[in-house]
């Protein structure tokens, strides 16, 4: 069964630092796009930062430019971290991780979601 699982998310303070991964079950998504959405208390869920299949196109949100970085790693099981940095009290929420796909008119569908990792920023 193709699934993604999300770790690494805990309680931190304003300020602080934290990696959060998403490991791949398959290496099939070595040739897709991964990323990861978050969703805050009484909130939407969000798009957070998306990377392409090899590396490279990179797109963050207004919230995360700047302060988040996204990689990933397509070993033998693809993973994707998000390393993320001065956080914020805004950026509690839970944090899910996806892979998605180009559609036949150039837009991203997301295809497959983790079941998320909660992350508490404090003050």
């Amino acid at each position: 069964q193709v699934q993604l699982v999300e770790s690494g998310g805990r309680s931190v303070h304003v300020g602080e630092s934290l990696r959060l991964s998403c490991a791949a079950s398959s290496s099939v998504f070595n040739i897709w796009a991964m990323g990861w959405f978050r969703q805050a208390p009484g909130k939407e869920r969000e798009f957070v930062a998306r990377i392409g299949s090899n590396g490279a196109r990179i797109v963050y949100s207004v919230s995360a430019r700047g302060r988040f970085t996204i990689s990933r790693d397509n070993g033998h099981n693809t993973a994707v971290y998000p390393q993320m940095n001065n956080l914020k009290p805004e950026d509690t929420a839970v944090y899910y991780c996806v892979a998605g796909r180009y559609d036949n008119n150039g837009e991203m569908k997301y295809e497959y979601w983790g079941k998320g990792t909660q992350v508490t920023v404090s003050s």
